[in-house]
């Protein structure tokens, strides 16, 4: 057995951040042990994503950073995986630009790592693993997972897109979409539940809401899949990530609102407030649409927390619809935003589309966005002193303090007490809100 260690960068979404997870507990498998810094590594992977530019240029930066590294330790192992080396010809990019990569795979085959590298140790030869289609059968996510987070947990439901989102790479890097079995989901989310320790329990997918689409039963769907985990017995929270507008169901918002370990923060990106913008990024549903979604959600979930994407300066993006955008952010008032800027990706529709936005414009629109966004997030939780939170984990315990988190993913620091402890669901009276965090009391 290979005694080791590793060392795991991970760029992009909760997908990749789960996938790392999987191959840490395939190189535990094999006698690794993580390192702390990549300096002490004997392997490290290099988990990437492409969904913007900005995160291609991250992930090529620190892949250049392993070379004085391989100098000093010729032995060192140097792995590139995710959504990057997925793309057309990228591949043979990357071992052109960085020869001394040692192994490439995909997105759609990290299940099988273990085996790769086991290759490559014997023969000690470059190796590239490329699966244009998703790989994932039945008894796949059985490998062992090493998790990042003590008290949360990600689980996939589904695999890959159908969407095709003009803006996209998803679809062409992670393949078409492919739900779980849900006894294969149920079972795991159970056993999470039975190790006692994870509180937070998130299904994953790039849209949670078509899960099921793809089985002969068309019985089977996400709310009933959320609402039968929802009714297993234990003290934990489900959450859902994300979540497409165009199919979130009034069925799904009655499962919300029935059950209480369902969480009241909904991620539901937007991603314009233009209706000639959707139409243009293929999202397939008008604004109308969405803030009905918000009224419907609000009024039977008073409680409920909203955050969202935006994309400023698509193609054809003029300050009429942008301005669209903002009205929206106004009218709404999610309590956060995630805003990008529209980058270009190869072999997506909107790559060639007319009337790019220049750069400048792109960035004006999008610190205007931002201020707008800080300004309502602030207000948002200044409303909370005096208030009380239901149900904020605590998720670390500091000399005086516990920190904690609110169902939106707030830290709210608290006095400590001898009734509290980590990994416990608290109601929280809010005294404070100061530098980005809440202060509150143990109710």
């Amino acid at each position: 057995m290979q005694i080791g260690k590793y060392f795991i960068y991970t760029y992009g979404c909760q997908m990749n951040v789960h996938e790392s997870e999987k191959i840490a507990g395939i190189l535990k498998k094999r006698g690794y042990e993580s390192a702390e810094k990549p300096e002490d590594a004997d392997i490290i992977v290099y988990n990437t994503c492409c969904i913007r530019e900005s995160a291609e240029q991250r992930a090529m930066g620190n892949i250049g950073n392993a070379k004085p590294l391989k100098k000093k330790n010729p032995n060192l192992i140097v792995a590139v995986c995710g959504c990057m080396p997925q793309q057309k010809n990228v591949e043979s990019m990357l071992k052109k630009k960085f020869p001394f990569i040692n192994i490439i795979f995909g997105a759609n085959n990290v299940e099988y790592f273990g085996e790769y590298l086991d290759l490559y140790l014997q023969q000690r030869k470059y190796r590239s693993f490329i699966l244009e289609d998703q790989n994932y059968q039945a008894g796949n996510e059985k490998i062992d997972i090493i998790r990042d987070n003590m008290l949360s947990a990600y689980v996939n439901i589904t695999y890959g897109c159908n969407n095709f989102c003009t803006y996209c790479i998803v679809p062409y890097v992670r393949g078409r979409e492919i739900s779980r079995p849900k006894e294969d989901i149920i079972q795991e989310v159970k056993n999470l539940i039975e190790i006692g320790k994870y509180k937070v329990i998130t299904l994953l997918g790039q849209n949670v809401n078509s899960y099921g689409n793809d089985f002969k039963d068309k019985s089977v769907t996400f709310p009933k899949l959320l609402e039968e985990i929802a009714n297993l017995d234990g003290d934990f929270e489900i959450r859902f990530m994300s979540s497409h507008p165009k199919d979130f169901s009034d069925e799904l918002i009655d499962v919300i609102a029935r059950n209480k370990k369902v969480s009241r923060a909904v991620h539901l990106p937007i991603q314009s407030g233009s209706n000639k913008i959707l139409k243009l990024m293929n999202r397939n549903y008008t604004r109308e649409k969405y803030l009905a979604i918000v009224e419907k959600l609000r009024a039977k979930i008073p409680d409920i927390t909203l955050s969202t994407d935006i994309i400023v300066g698509f193609p054809n993006e003029t300050e009429e619809d942008f301005n669209e955008t903002v009205s929206l952010v106004k009218e709404v008032k999610f309590t956060n935003a995630f805003i990008f800027m529209y980058s270009k990706r190869k072999g997506t529709l909107a790559e060639k589309m007319p009337n790019q936005v220049p750069i400048d414009i792109k960035r004006q629109r999008i610190h205007n966005l931002l201020e707008i966004q800080k300004q309502i997030t602030n207000d948002y939780f200044d409303n909370l002193i005096g208030k009380v939170q239901k149900r904020v984990l605590i998720e670390e315990e500091k000399a005086t303090q516990f920190i904690g988190k609110t169902d939106c993913g707030k830290v709210v620091k608290l006095k400590k007490n001898d009734k509290t402890s980590v990994g416990d669901f608290v109601d929280v009276l809010i005294i404070d809100y100061s530098g980005g965090n809440l202060y509150g009391e143990v109710e």
